[in-house]
């Protein structure tokens, strides 16, 4: 039939009239006219020059048909741009009998977003022919008829409709019959038989005539019945309806099998030629499933579940025959009324998902489509967002709307939003959907790392390994993947004449600091340096803190004794006035650690081979007589004094004195010659005082010689001395001073030494008994008794003393 329709030359139509392009250039409608049954893959036209856009931007820009219906009929090449026909379009199946049938979709283009309403009306052609709804038409007519008498026949139906509908009837020639016709009150037209020439049952008791119905077509198409006329005695009436139209309005939620109106015929004949058979007279399938007639009462009732949205209204053909094949026929009109059973359908169109977080506020993220297939009121819709969230509908044409930003957003608040749509009708009761748009974000480096604190500080024993890690400093993003990985490095933040490399390294990704060597407390106690956080964003992002690492002291730093020196290489003597009483101050150790605190805090212990009569204080070092001495005690005593620090585990030094009882310088002379050995080592290694000694001393034996000899025979002897260094103890190196802690003795003592020499020629060493005291910081004023120092005692008239110092 489609092909006959080609070689007529009837071929589809695009029209875009004046005022579409009018309307396109205002609301962005585009008005097409097709023909129905075009061929799969024809053209309707170019959408995108229609649209205003070109070829080259259909892809990225995604143009595409959103409707329910129309998608199945067509499709856009993205390659040229036209709209296609994608399925067969049947005019009769889409609109019915309806005058107007147009399909309507929305194109939808992204980037910027626009839609645009595209109306196809679809065009009829004569792809139907007419068609009784019985292929055999009885009547009984009674001999006794007079000529003129008519009876109605059914009806032909065309789904056609314009030109290509029903136009006429024709009957075939015969000699009793002719064809003429009955226009209703709607304008329907009904063919009827007229009896033109008596009808004799005895000649001949039945007829055959051929019905034909034709369109307006072309070509032309016709639809034939068989009218079978059965010659009778009598049956003079034929059924008449009650009313030719039969009008009512029913809803579409009627229940099954409810009864929607009654025709009612009746017929003036008596017996059987007065039973009246109802029936529909059609073929419309859509009619036939959806109602019933009862065919003795006339009773039309509901067969199939109605719908407003399918179809608002039915038009039935309602015939009434008698039992002598006399017909009637009325029609009824059945309007179905609107209910709100359609809850508003939410489709999602385009979504812009995931956007950056930095997106500006009034951008267009998603399009959705809202529509009801209710009617009026129950066909309006209202949308709203349902929460609190940075965005807003905006309607956009027709029944479009955007969803636009109408805030900053923040990923690191919210990653991702349900934006939940609500479209509710104006039925009553109203009707309402959901629809839950998620959004995601895409995360923009906005924040900086951010450390836990400020600064921080980390406590390392001194004397650790290098190598080693000491702490571990992290720093949080709150930004996700790359924007968030840190690397992290030092830099120092002080002048210090070393690189902070050269002390501590980092790791790059966990930040575990590591000591490059090993800390000493006794050269620097702390390091301070900058420890920074970068992150991979672009541009990337940092932040710093301040880390200071506090060396810990540990006890690796024995006492050191600085008087008296422990360098010397003869024995240490100190004399100790015979006249002492018990707690005189005799001499005092001093002492001092490099380590700090605890670790540096000593304490004096004295070591005797044999009951001492000294002891010394465990705090401040002072050696002090124990008692009061008498005859029988010894003269000379060798203590060790140890020097004991207060670490873990605990560091000592110790160093010998012989401590000599003795009042005078003479007196110490026999304890001294009992150690020859030790001060001979001593001379040894001072040669040069040796000679010096030697040479004073034979002055002085001389001297003494003539002296002893004079004044007391019986005495021995006495050697005489020399001068000699008065500075064999080391001096006190005065940057140690302020380095001593409490219960050490700040200065120490000077003592002059003064040699002596036996007759013998030895030489030794002995103390002075006048000692010097330095004035300030030395001895409380309670310590004035070292030894009775400022008092002499008087040189035997009979002895001859020769002070060189």
């Amino acid at each position: 039939m489609h092909q006959e329709w080609s070689l007529l030359g009837i071929k589809w139509q695009v029209m875009i009239s004046l005022f579409s392009w009018l309307c396109h250039s205002v609301s962005a409608q585009i008005h097409y006219s097709i023909v129905e049954e075009m061929r799969k893959g024809s053209v309707v036209g170019n959408l995108v020059r229609d649209l205003g856009m070109n070829v080259k931007d259909i892809t990225s820009r995604k143009l595409r048909i959103v409707s329910d219906v129309s998608e199945k009929y067509f499709s856009i090449n993205l390659d040229d741009g036209n709209l296609y026909i994608a399925g067969r379009i049947d005019r009769e199946t889409l609109c019915g009998a309806a005058t107007d049938c147009i399909l309507t979709f929305d194109a939808v283009a992204e980037n910027p977003l626009n839609v645009f309403n595209v109306k196809i009306e679809i065009q009829d052609i004569n792809d139907n022919p007419p068609s009784f709804l019985y292929e055999t038409i009885r009547l009984e007519i009674s001999e006794s008829t007079s000529p003129g008498a008519r009876f109605v026949l059914q009806k032909a139906e065309d789904l056609d409709i314009g030109i290509n509908r029903l136009k006429s009837y024709g009957l075939s020639a015969n000699e009793h019959f002719v064809l003429g016709e009955r226009i209703s009150s709607d304008g329907s037209i009904f063919p009827e038989l007229v009896l033109e020439k008596p009808l004799d049952r005895e000649t001949q008791d039945h007829h055959e005539l051929i019905l034909s119905a034709i369109d307006g077509g072309k070509p032309v198409q016709t639809g034939t019945a068989l009218i079978k006329i059965i010659i009778t005695d009598f049956n003079d009436n034929t059924p008449v309806f009650s009313k030719e139209v039969y009008k009512v309005s029913i809803k579409e939620n009627v229940p099954l099998n409810s009864t929607v109106l009654q025709v009612m015929a009746t017929d003036e004949d008596k017996g059987v030629n007065a039973q009246i058979t109802y029936s529909f007279s059609t073929l419309a399938k859509d009619i036939l499933q959806m109602f019933t007639i009862n065919d003795k009462n006339g009773d039309i009732r509901i067969k199939g579940h109605l719908d407003y949205e399918m179809k608002k209204s039915y038009e039935i053909s309602v015939q009434a025959i008698d039992g002598g094949g006399l017909a009637a026929h009325a029609k009824v009109l059945i309007e179905i009324l609107d209910e709100n059973d359609n809850v508003p359908e939410i489709t999602l169109t385009s979504l812009s998902s995931p956007i950056p977080e930095d997106t500006l506020s009034g951008t267009v993220v998603a399009l959705i489509a809202v529509r009801d297939k209710d009617s009026e009121e129950n066909g309006e819709v209202q949308c709203q967002i349902i929460g609190e969230i940075p965005f807003q509908l905006v309607s956009s044409a027709s029944n479009f709307y955007k969803i636009v930003t109408k805030d900053t957003l923040d990923r690191e608040k919210m990653a991702s939003y349900n934006i939940t749509i609500q479209a509710s009708d104006k039925g009553s009761p109203p009707l309402s959907s959901v629809k839950v748009v998620v959004l995601d974000l895409v995360d923009v480096n906005d924040n900086a790392p951010v450390f836990g604190k400020l600064a921080y500080s980390a406590f390392v024993p001194e004397n650790n390994l290098p190598g080693a890690s000491i702490f571990q400093i992290q720093a949080t993003d709150i930004d996700s993947e790359d924007n968030a990985k840190l690397t992290y490095f030092v830099v120092s933040n002080s002048n210090h004449k070393d690189p902070i490399s050269l002390h501590v390294s980092i790791n790059p990704v966990t930040g575990v600091i590591y000591a490059q060597k090993s800390f000493d407390y006794e050269q620097q106690r702390e390091y301070n340096f900058q420890v920074i956080a970068k992150d991979n964003g672009s541009p990337s992002l940092n932040s710093s803190t301040t880390l200071k690492i506090h060396v810990v002291d540990q006890n690796d730093n024995p006492p050191v004794i600085l008087y008296p020196p422990t360098d010397s290489d003869g024995p240490i003597f100190e004399m100790v006035p015979w006249s002492s009483e018990q707690g005189s101050l005799v001499s005092k150790v001093v002492a001092m650690d490099a380590d700090s605190g605890h670790n540096a805090w000593l304490s004096y212990f004295l070591q005797a081979s044999e009951p001492s009569l000294f002891t010394i204080d465990q705090h401040s070092g002072e050696i002090k007589t124990l008692k009061v001495f008498h005859d029988r005690d010894s003269l000379k005593h060798t203590v060790v004094i140890i020097v004991k620090d207060n670490g873990y585990p605990p560091l000592s030094a110790s160093v010998t004195i012989n401590l000599v009882i003795a009042d005078n310088f003479q007196q110490i002379i026999p304890e001294i010659n009992k150690n020859p050995s030790k001060l001979h080592s001593q001379s040894n290694l001072q040669m040069y005082l040796v000679i010096a000694l030697a040479l004073i001393s034979f002055l002085f034996l001389l001297t003494v010689i003539v002296a002893v000899v004079s004044k007391c025979r019986e005495s021995k002897s006495l050697p005489s001395f020399g001068p000699v260094n008065t500075h064999l103890y080391h001096t006190v190196d005065p940057r140690f001073i302020s380095q001593f802690n409490n219960g050490t003795l700040q200065l120490p003592y000077s003592y002059n030494i003064c040699p002596t020499l036996d007759s013998t020629e030895k030489e030794f060493t002995f103390l002075k008994t006048q000692q010097s005291v330095p004035v300030d910081r030395l001895i409380d004023a309670d310590d004035s008794g070292i030894g009775n120092e400022n008092i002499r005692d008087p040189i035997p008239d009979d002895s001859l003393f020769l002070q060189v110092c």
